[in-house]
């Protein structure tokens, strides 16, 4: 699978911070906050070494630091808890942002680029690297700002205490971090490609689920299981890599901490025994070296969180570069066209057109010119590769053509905004999805505001009667693709067009998968439906054909004839060999002529 080029660490960074920035106040709230529970603790050692102080001196009393130190615990435990409920907050707030973010580029991006991917790896994106962003975004920031500041008031009051301990715990600390600093940025890049490997999987066993009846049947689920795990196990192993990259920077800070705190120990007994310290200094300076393990592990962990995030934010930053549609506001062409369908423009124009999917590519159509006018029932034919489908991808706007143009009831497409093209248009794909929810969503997903009534009267009309009566909550039970057949899902989504009333209607050959009753009543609909508007269908079955009003040829990307089906057995040598091919599935068909499907 092709992937985009590496991002830059500065391009990454730009793409967390678009989501830090709109919540930068409160993030300012919580590091605030954190620097409260990091003064609380960093005053305790000196606390800590007023109370050896007051036990050395007679007569004093150890009452008052006590309660100081107290009273700093219980203000730090307090602040403390509401800095996690803000960050935790905050946090959640970030992953729905982002994942709004990816769920609406989704639903607007241009339809081929984003089909350029399985549909897996762009749930991989809203699913699992969100949730790596939100630790980066929110807490890892918090923490990476927390742990400075500990850090560096740890240092400036360990220099008040006694500058030479403090210089020999520099000195060790700054080695640490330049160990810290070299395998840091290796993560980012590690994290990223684990993502990668796990997004693949997510591919690969979305489509191994859809297509779980075919791999059953082949008996390829152990060579299905060989590719799946090998995905896995690219994610696991790049995971380990992390894990033990990780474990060496905590590692190292944890042993940077230790070296110091017993070169601190070896020199501060020293410095004792010379009386230029106090018993309680070198205490007090231990505590603080102690602390500097906490602030220093705080570092290191969120870090490597922020690695693991930034690597989240270049996978995201690629859902960010999907192309999206024009959503400008522009008039529908409703607005535009109040004839009745009798004094009505063609429904499409299709005008010298020349598309191809990809810049400098082979065009898929060339010169193409075409109508579809306001009434009536147009058939595309061809063999596999003449352009039919992406005749359909310029309607609907799926595709932009190359040269040329296209109009919709007179409008040049270029005037409208691809939504007011679709809202004329409503589309049967071949597979005919159910979409998630009740057969009644799914029938009334075009028009929600559909009456129960005229639902009904589609559904009797397309015999889907006996479906719902089987279900046991009627329109209201949950469907799904395995428990409904294919002849079902195509019926219900012919009904779920029919019910949206359009103006112009496609079908990506609605009768493949029916039986010939079905059919039957599939066709009546379709009849009905030319009798008031445009329908526009890629043939594969003769029954499709014979009924429409122009049939029109294609063939290597150009209309090699058009017609009626008697002038085009008379007349077009390519549509006499289609047609040879073509399979009986309807008394309707009137030529001797007719056995299997043609291929797409």
């Amino acid at each position: 699978m092709s992937r985009s080029p590496s991002m830059s660490q500065r391009a990454r960074f730009a793409v967390l911070w678009q989501f830090v920035r709109p919540k930068a106040g409160i993030l300012v709230f919580a590091m605030l906050l954190g620097i409260l529970v990091s003064g609380g603790e960093l005053a305790s050692p000196l606390v800590a070494r007023w109370i050896l102080d007051s036990l050395a001196e007679t007569g004093s009393s150890v009452m008052a630091p006590v309660g100081v130190l107290a009273g700093l615990l219980v203000v730090s435990a307090l602040v403390g808890w509401w800095q996690a409920v803000i960050l935790g907050s905050l946090a959640e707030d970030i992953v729905y942002d982002a994942r709004a973010a990816m769920i609406t580029r989704y639903l607007r991006a241009r339809v081929l680029p984003l089909l350029s991917r399985s549909p897996g790896e762009w749930v991989t994106r809203v699913t699992s690297d969100s949730v790596l962003l939100r630790e980066a975004a929110s807490s890892s920031v918090i923490g990476i700002i927390n742990g400075s500041v500990a850090l560096t008031g740890t240092l400036v009051l360990m220099f008040f205490l006694d500058p030479v301990l403090t210089g020999v715990t520099i000195g060790v600390v700054a080695v640490v971090g330049a160990g810290v600093a070299i395998l840091m940025p290796a993560i980012s890049g590690i994290q990223e490609q684990a993502q990668a490997a796990l997004s693949d999987l997510g591919g690969e066993l979305d489509g191994t689920v859809r297509a779980i009846k075919t791999v059953k049947v082949a008996t390829a689920e152990e060579n299905q299981r060989t590719i799946l795990l090998s995905h896995a196990r690219r994610s696991r192993d790049h995971g380990i890599r992390v894990v033990r990259r990780e474990a060496l920077v905590w590692t190292a800070t944890g042993a940077g901490i230790q070296a110091a705190v017993i070169t601190v120990l070896a020199l501060g007994a020293w410095r004792v025994s010379l009386e230029a310290i106090t018993v309680s200094t070198l205490v007090a300076f231990l505590l603080y070296v102690f602390g500097l393990l906490g602030p220093a592990s705080e570092l290191a962990h969120h870090l490597t969180t922020l690695q693991a995030g930034v690597a989240a934010a270049g996978r995201i930053r690629e859902v960010e570069a999907l192309d999206t549609e024009d959503d400008s506001e522009l008039p529908h062409p409703g607005t535009r066209y109040v004839a009745d369908q009798h004094g009505a423009p063609p429904a499409i124009e299709i005008e010298s057109v020349t598309a191809s999917y990809r810049p400098g590519g082979t065009p898929a159509v060339s010169d193409l010119s075409l109508v579809f006018p306001s009434r009536g029932h147009t058939a595309i034919v061809g063999p596999s590769g003449a352009g039919k489908t992406t005749v359909m991808s310029l309607i609907l706007r799926f595709l932009e053509p190359s040269t040329g143009r296209l109009r919709l009831l007179g409008v040049p497409y270029d005037e409208l905004r691809p939504a007011a093209v679709r809202a004329s248009i409503t589309y049967v794909e071949q597979e005919s999805p159910l979409l998630p929810g009740t057969l009644r969503h799914n029938l009334g997903f075009a028009n929600p505001e559909v009456d129960g009534a005229d639902m009904m009267r589609v559904v009797r009309e397309l015999l889907l009667d006996d479906l719902v009566a089987r279900l046991p909550q009627g329109l209201d039970t949950e469907v799904r693709d395995a428990t409904i057949s294919g002849g079902q899902r195509q019926r219900i989504a012919i009904a779920r067009a029919l019910l949206a009333r359009p103006r112009i209607l496609l079908l990506d050959e609605a009768t493949a998968q029916v039986d010939g009753i079905s059919e039957s009543a599939i066709h009546d609909a379709i009849r009905n439906q030319a009798a008031n508007g445009t329908v526009i269908t890629i043939a594969h079955r003769l029954s499709t054909v014979v009924d429409a009003d122009n049939i029109v040829v294609m063939d290597d990307g150009r209309i090699s004839a058009q017609g009626s089906h008697e002038q085009l057995l008379a007349s077009s040598p390519l549509y006499q060999r289609l047609v040879s091919t073509f399979t009986l599935s309807s008394r309707r068909a009137t030529s001797p002529a007719r056995c299997s499907d043609p291929a797409d």
